[in-house]
């Protein structure tokens, strides 16, 4: 019954493409390689014995600064990292409550459950707004999944932190009821929105509205003089890229353009000339941004929207990149099956994202899905 629920509802999303684009995503049986299938098993092996008996997964829990990372909590209970290793279980096509994996889906949904506070937000040892969007994506694919009533009412009050937390610019910040956006910290909200409209939770038309109008001001429209940054190596700020924040002066990167493509696509907007400058310019960038971020937190953020961009894309420059980023995660996964952090929370974080991009040819989970 589960999985015919979760069938549903990836039909409801697949009926809105269009016939040449469901064949395209539909033929990626060729991204899916024995090498491959054994690397994401590993990798879901190993995160299963990290995690606690009581069902979360410790990290570092902190803040990006300029290229580092801010700890403000040593090895504790991570909810957003919590979020994204049972997502990663999720897109193997594992089950709350069933088969291998079962069990720590159940343990790691209840930890994120008892989570959420009394207005909504989900929150532990002072992890921020990027946790908490993680967290309702999570919430959001679960009651999908399993339509388990004290997921929905942690969902819809979630949800509703969310949508109340939208500023004046449209966007999101580090804290809810933040006066400014970001780029990084809008795409996770809208995602994490997205989801929970798809399973039948209300979201205004107008909080979409209002961020994409927000994306659209960060995409750089110019084509002038190129700009170098002191703090993020490998940085131009150039024509198709999206911008941190709204402001000529903010900067432009491959995971903050990743984030603008995703964030569009979530709107429902796909072919856009502003999405497809986009997609040329992180083509371009995608040798430079491996090079430069390769371990660190940035390069696992950054191809998380990156695989989901290319992919709804779809045709050759979804198999371009997705041949890249499968041999480039193959080849950096340590003998324990884990992926390396050498900068950010640590290598439960890393295993959870590159298992994920790993699986986004399997197509189980309807949010990476048009």
């Amino acid at each position: 019954m589960k999985r015919l629920v979760l069938a549903l509802v990836m039909i409801g999303f697949t009926l809105a493409l269009p016939a040449q684009r469901q064949r395209e995503q539909s033929s990626s049986e060729w991204a899916i390689t024995p090498e491959l299938q054994e690397a994401v098993g590993h990798g879901l092996q190993w995160l299963a014995e990290q995690q606690h008996p009581q069902g979360f997964w410790t990290q570092d829990v902190g803040f990006k600064l300029n290229t580092d990372y801010r700890v403000t909590s040593y090895t504790s209970a991570h909810v957003g990292v919590t979020s994204l290793a049972l997502m990663s279980f999720l897109a193997g096509g594992h089950l709350p409550g069933r088969g291998r994996y079962g069990n720590h889906i159940e343990r790691g949904l209840d930890y994120v459950l008892s989570c959420v506070r009394e207005n909504g937000y989900i929150t532990d040892h002072g992890s921020r707004m990027y946790s908490h969007a993680f967290a309702t994506l999570l919430l959001a694919e679960a009651y999908g999944m399993t339509l388990r009533s004290d997921v929905r009412q942690a969902l819809q009050r979630s949800v509703n932190l969310i949508v109340d937390s939208q500023n004046a610019e449209g966007g999101w910040r580090y804290r809810p009821f933040a006066r400014e956006s970001d780029m990084s910290i809008t795409v996770c909200q809208v995602l994490a929105l997205r989801s929970a409209r798809n399973v039948g939770i209300t979201v205004p038309a107008g909080t979409i509205e209002a961020a994409q109008q927000y994306v659209r001001l960060s995409a750089v429209t110019d084509y002038g003089p190129r700009r170098r940054s002191y703090h993020f190596p490998g940085y131009l700020d150039e024509g198709g890229a999206f911008r941190y924040q709204l402001g000529r002066h903010s900067r432009a990167t491959f995971p903050l353009t990743a984030a603008g493509v995703t964030t569009l696509y979530a709107a429902g907007i796909y072919d856009d000339e502003t999405i497809n400058r986009a997609l040329e310019y992180m083509s371009g960038k995608l040798g430079d941004f491996n090079n430069h971020y390769e371990g660190h937190y940035f390069f696992y953020y950054g191809h998380y929207y990156a695989v989901q961009a290319f992919y709804i894309a779809g045709g050759i420059v979804w198999r371009s990149y997705f041949q890249t980023i499968r041999r480039t995660l193959l080849d950096m996964q340590k003998a324990s099956g884990a992926w390396p952090c050498h900068v950010g929370p640590g290598d439960a974080f890393a295993t959870a994202v590159a298992t994920l991009i790993l699986q986004i040819p399997y197509q189980y989970l309807p949010i990476f899905q048009r």
